[in-house]
């Protein structure tokens, strides 16, 4: 689940960044509505599937709420989900370092 989730992160991460970079001067600069129109689709399809999964990490891992609202805080800030993708890597990677040398 954790892996599907930060695959989604950084899926939503580009997907945010096309939309702010690429889509919007498309629409305002070339006068190309269309890129607005499908790179939003696909990337609030990533944004709401990045809140489920967020959610359900939460849950199963056993995360407080404010958890939950660093996720959403991420998903909204351009290049937030990347930050936030890289840290639960990073206690991922501690956690199975742990579980090893408990064994």
């Amino acid at each position: 689940m954790i892996k599907w989730f930060r695959r989604i992160a950084v899926a939503e991460g580009i997907s945010f960044l096309l939309l702010l970079f690429i889509a919007m001067p498309l629409k305002y600069l070339a006068s190309w509505p269309y890129a607005v129109k499908w790179v939003g689709w696909a990337h609030g399809v990533l944004f709401v599937a990045f809140l489920i999964m967020a959610f359900e990490v939460k849950t199963a891992l056993g995360k407080n709420f404010i958890w939950y609202i660093k996720a959403f805080v991420a998903s909204v800030l351009p290049f937030g989900t990347f930050v936030f993708e890289k840290q639960l890597r990073k206690e991922e990677t501690a956690y199975k370092k742990s579980k090893e040398h408990e064994q």
